[in-house]
């Protein structure tokens, strides 16, 4: 998706412009927004294919826009923040966020980042069209998931987890193998990461989130999908 539409969202006019001009290099078109709401109001009428998103912003905090734009879209959002604390990282992955470059960054490797993510959302499946457990199909050719018939709103990396963990069930995964797997092979990020994607994933398909009966956790390892409910 070398030509997708990135919108890079910060308070900083250097920032953007620097982030810019390596977004452009790599054949990206680019949009900016200065302020909370001006994102919000080019995420609705450009519907850009990624968001590049600073969490503090005026008008409204990156935070907030984080959690509009996910209500309103599945839109991959990577959060480029000073906020380095291990709370703030995982506070923004709970609203939705699918990555997290932390302030003062490498532009090339946000951009690697942006390839990253968008590599995952235009990914061809190999192997079977769709697994079915439960009331749940996963649908590898239309890239959704169906609960009862009805599509279930899961993020890029929300999806790509539960690809990872439903083609080999009954294979209990290590955190950072799963980090690996669904985050990239250069992703140096949180083991934690991968809790939180996992709760947010089981809030959308298992019937009682806080019993699992799909996505179970292996104590002292990671997780594992159940295969007994396959089909």
């Amino acid at each position: 998706m070398a030509d997708a539409k990135i919108l890079v969202v910060d308070d900083d006019k250097k920032i953007i412009d620097l982030v810019t001009a390596y977004l452009k290099r790599d054949g990206y078109h680019v949009l900016a927004a200065y302020d909370g709401q001006q994102a919000i109001d080019l995420a609705r009428h450009k519907q850009p294919d990624l968001v590049i998103l600073d969490l503090a912003l005026p008008q409204v905090d990156g935070m907030d826009v984080c959690r509009v734009l996910r209500a309103e879209s599945n839109v991959p959002i990577i959060m480029l923040t000073a906020r380095t604390t291990e709370d703030d990282k995982l506070a923004g992955l709970d609203l939705g966020a699918d990555d997290y470059v932390t302030k003062p960054f490498s532009p090339r490797e946000l951009v690697a980042r942006v390839r990253t993510v968008l590599r995952r959302v235009g990914e061809k499946e190999s192997g079977p069209p769709e697994v079915r457990f439960g009331d749940v199909v996963v649908d590898f050719v239309r890239h959704e998931v169906r609960m009862r018939g009805q599509v279930v709103s899961l993020t890029p990396t929300e999806f790509r987890l539960l690809e990872v963990l439903v083609k080999e069930p009954g294979k209990a995964f290590k955190r950072l193998e799963l980090l690996e797997q669904v985050c990239g092979y250069e992703y140096e990020g949180l083991e934690r990461t991968i809790d939180v994607h996992v709760k947010n994933l089981r809030k959308k398909i298992e019937p009682e989130p806080g019993h699992p009966r799909y996505v179970v956790t292996v104590p002292g390892v990671g997780y594992r999908f159940e295969g007994s409910h396959v089909a």
